[in-house]
């Protein structure tokens, strides 16, 4: 069973098990515990999993976090339980704020055993940051944040590269907010920009009214707008072969069978090739990868040949993908965003390294 199957199945026995879970004792046994050995800990070895971790901090003595996750005999992840029904929006974490400021670890949890919350210390160094980067509900399984989940287990946790990570996910999520409440209630100061934009005259009281009104029916319709054209656009759209060799016989960019108009290479696309030519930085030489954009995903290729694909983008509806290619044949993967494709390093640079060994055999 692979690790998001292992997960949704934890996830389907929590509407049961909620009925007898009545203590924070009993959700860390029935829930968080089973999670950590997912992850690939054992809960049972306290070299890897040390439960009620202590530190002592300042005048305060004794204090206990519910567990931490060692590494080379030092704490990396501390994790705070509550109980089931605990509302973490009210929960303030003050035993791990505190323990993450005196400790070695650089990543602290907080969870119910059903909503898990993970903070880092991004806005100053060793001082936990007041809002999380990352949170997974198992209520509400997105695969794309259950791959984000996968950088914490025991066989590909990695400090240094969870940081960079930590910081791309905490930013963009708290955008994404900021754009979800200014397109449910748009500001005055969001209000504001667009009316200057379009409208010479004094933002008085009255246009500002009006043009609240403008703007979040202007924003809904730019949204169902967009919508509607990747639907349209993937209707239209012939099935795309995920075989090599398909893919040669279809027609090539150049072709004038193509309408060059109706391709557009996104700034999400364009962000997703430089995230791929970072990754192989040390496997290649960067002008062997190249992009070649098409009506149905933006193609990464080694050597700008078809037959040589790196990955394929698939950015041009709500749900995004990433084509990997092994042996030959293309696996799409769900991803949430463009850090996702980190997630696919070790695939990326395995590709790379399968040309390589053809060309040099």
């Amino acid at each position: 069973m692979d690790f998001i199957d292992q997960i949704k199945v934890l996830a389907t026995k929590i509407p049961k098990l909620s009925e007898s879970i009545k203590t924070e004792e009993a959700t860390k046994n029935a829930l968080v515990l089973p999670l950590l050995n997912i992850l690939g800990y054992n809960v049972f070895d306290p070299t890897e999993v040390v439960p009620e971790f202590t530190t002592d901090y300042g005048t305060k003595k004794g204090e206990k976090v519910d567990y931490a996750i060692m590494q080379d005999g030092k704490p990396v992840i501390l994790i705070e339980c509550k109980n089931i029904d605990a509302d973490l929006d009210n929960e303030y974490a003050s035993q791990l704020f505190r323990y993450f400021s005196v400790s070695e670890a650089k990543i602290g949890i907080l969870t119910n055993g059903i909503v898990y919350r993970f903070y880092t210390d991004i806005e100053a160094p060793n001082k936990m940051d007041d809002k999380s980067f990352l949170e997974i509900n198992l209520l509400d399984v997105k695969e794309p944040l259950i791959n984000e989940l996968k950088r914490f287990k025991k066989e590909s946790f990695n400090i240094d590269d969870l940081a960079n990570v930590a910081c791309g996910l905490k930013y963009i999520k708290e955008i994404k907010l900021i754009l979800a409440n200014e397109i449910n209630s748009p500001s005055e100061e969001f209000v504001k920009f667009f009316a200057k934009k379009v409208n010479d005259g004094p933002f008085t009281q009255s246009v500002r009214e009006k043009f609240t009104t403008i703007t979040r029916n202007a924003i809904n319709q730019f949204i169902n707008d967009r919508i509607n054209d990747r639907l349209k656009f993937a209707m239209s759209e012939d099935t795309v072969s995920s075989t090599l060799d398909n893919e040669n016989t279809s027609p090539d960019l150049n072709n004038t069978n193509n309408n060059l108009n109706d391709i557009v290479t996104t700034q999400e696309e364009i962000e997703g090739y430089f995230i791929v030519k970072s990754i192989l930085r040390e496997n290649i030489d960067l002008n062997r990868v190249a992009i070649r954009d098409k009506k149905s995903y933006c193609g990464i290729l080694l050597d700008d040949n078809n037959r040589k694909p790196i990955c394929r983008m698939y950015f041009n509806t709500k749900q995004k993908y990433l084509g990997l290619f092994i042996d030959k044949n293309e696996e799409k993967v769900p991803i949430e965003d463009l850090n996702g494709i980190y997630s696919y390093a070790d695939k990326l640079k395995g590709t790379i390294d399968d040309y390589e060994k053809v060309k040099n055999s």
